[in-house]
């Protein structure tokens, strides 16, 4: 059983910078497809960015590329969303999203394509 925990949410002015991190237990990011969607007040649920274990396959929500990049620590316990220029809009909910197949860049955008999901993480950017 994959388990997903993010952290590192919090209160951020305009134009700063924020490191979520996702930690993994069950399997290493290695072997997993993971992904980061978030949900603001009143909307539905949008992707972030997604990669691939290997890192070799990436995708990017337009609204972000740029400025957010996923990456993972060496030993595949964590993954990290790092959110540099933040923007008002970017207040939401952030999760990790995780599975054990290798899924394509042009469907990693899918939510029904995981099924390991964290809890979520505040981030508010706000001044």
């Amino acid at each position: 059983q994959v388990q997903l925990v993010e952290s590192g949410g919090g209160l951020v002015q305009p134009g700063n910078s924020l490191r979520l991190s996702c930690a993994v237990s069950g399997r290493t990011f290695r072997s997993l497809t993971m992904a980061w969607f978030r949900q603001a007040p009143g909307k539905e649920r949008e992707f972030v960015g997604g990669r691939s274990g290997s890192g070799s396959l990436t995708s990017y929500a337009n609204s972000v590329k740029g400025r957010f990049t996923i990456s993972r620590d060496s030993a595949g316990n964590m993954a990290f969303l790092q959110m540099n220029n933040l923007k008002p809009e970017d207040t939401a909910v952030y999760y990790c999203a995780a599975d054990t197949a290798v899924i394509p860049s042009a469907e990693m955008s899918i939510d029904g394509r995981y099924h390991y999901w964290g809890r979520g993480t505040q981030v508010t950017v706000s001044s």
